[in-house]
């Protein structure tokens, strides 16, 4: 969809923005630009709706030499959203969503419509808010109506610089999520300017890391995370590379163990006697259709530890009426950050892994390193050495 042949920018006062820079994004795709302030990342991306000309070379929109194509009715056909907004103060949310269509021709009415639409998708309500001014809306709110705006006449680009950098942390993790769902659904080619390590790892399909005016290297966030191929972009991505990782590997169902499990009509005394044979000390309860009900120890199902009910244990009760609710699970797919983050806020030992409602095992420490291991080795057999954990034999010993 966008493709650099060998462009550059050298500014009169003999600067090099950018030097002899070819890539290519495909379509659909979201591609992250990171790097220091002054590395041009901001300049690859402004030259693609022409707000600055390159000086060498060539840009490709879709095939075609964007060169020929008049400025104005290039930026028409590109989403832009920036860090500012740039929402008109006088003119209502609605207003301004529908800015693009007004300017393409569309009739009043369906210009409107469309901006509806587009509120809606980014979360909100046009009865709500469409007839507010962008002063009374929060930052969030605005950076809402940017996308929104952005996306009104159906680009098939979009161009974000630093869309989410003047908003709070808070604020801008919630954008991210709203924003990931929203690329879900509409598949847009994405060029997303950012100086956020993080934000371009949890965003980006493949994350270019910007040296001064060149890329240093471009792939998925993962790989070069696991296995960065020069000295500058292990440096970039800092010695905590390991930990960003998480936040882009995925839990698997290889990853899991397999519990004991009960089922919450079984009775007492047969799922102790199951749980007894088996040396478990806890089971994981499902109910009927396999869905995940919570868990129940071998010590409240143990008659000897049921206190007065000892003497003269209910055979007829059932798990259920021990069972107790499971609190810490996520869905399979899920990243390892997520998991951990789960672990640590509930202060469990394992945390189980649904895939919608059904049980599909569960995730411990142990299995969330062995996960995280996995994927930087997967991506050592691909690029080398680079990144490289240590083998057993060559971990310190405590």
């Amino acid at each position: 969809m966008i493709r650099f042949e060998q462009v550059s920018k050298r500014y009169p006062d003999g600067t090099w923005a950018v030097n002899d820079l070819s890539f290519q994004v495909a379509e659909g795709e979201l591609v992250t630009l990171v790097g220091p302030s002054g590395c041009g990342k901001t300049t690859t991306m402004k030259m693609v709706n022409r707000l600055i000309e390159p000086t060498d070379g060539r840009i490709l929109l879709d095939g075609a030499d964007i060169s020929t194509v008049d400025p104005v009715e290039l930026r028409r056909r590109i989403g832009y959203v920036i860090q500012q907004v740039g929402l008109f103060p006088h003119k209502t949310v609605l207003d301004n969503t529908a800015t693009v269509p007004h300017l393409l021709g569309w009739r009043r009415s369906q210009a409107r419509a469309r901006a509806a639409e587009l509120l809606e998708l980014v979360g909100l309500d046009p009865g709500t808010h469409g007839d507010r001014y962008p002063d009374q809306l929060s930052g969030g709110q605005r950076q809402r109506v940017g996308v929104a705006r952005a996306l009104a006449a159906d680009p098939p680009v979009l161009l974000m610089d630093e869309p989410f950098g003047a908003v709070d942390p808070l604020v801008r993790e919630h954008l991210q999520n709203e924003f990931l769902k929203l690329q879900e659904t509409v598949r847009k080619t994405v060029l997303f300017v950012t100086h956020d390590i993080e934000e371009a790892v949890r965003l980006g399909d493949r994350m270019a890391v910007y040296g001064h005016g060149r890329i240093e290297q471009l792939d998925a966030p993962a790989k070069i995370l696991g296995a960065p191929e020069t000295p500058y972009v292990a440096d970039f991505v800092g010695a905590d590379r390991g930990l960003k990782r998480l936040s882009v590997t995925p839990v698997r169902r290889s990853d899991l163990e397999q519990p004991p499990v009960v089922r919450l009509d079984d009775l007492r005394e047969t799922a102790a006697d199951r749980m007894r044979a088996e040396g478990a000390r806890w089971a994981v309860v499902l109910d009927a259709a396999g869905g995940l009900h919570g868990w129940v120890s071998a010590d409240t199902l143990d008659p000897s530890a049921l206190g007065s009910e000892a003497a003269s244990p209910d055979k007829d009760a059932t798990v259920q009426r021990y069972a107790r609710r499971m609190e810490a699970w996520l869905a399979v797919g899920s990243s390892l950050k997520h998991a951990f983050s789960t672990m640590l806020q509930h202060d469990a030992g394992w945390i189980a892994v649904l895939d919608g409602d059904r049980f599909e095992g569960v995730l411990t420490p142990a299995g969330l390193h062995e996960a995280l291991r996995r994927s930087i080795g997967e991506d050592v057999n691909v690029t080398g050495t680079a990144g490289q954990v240590p083998t057993e034999a060559a971990k310190p010993t405590a």
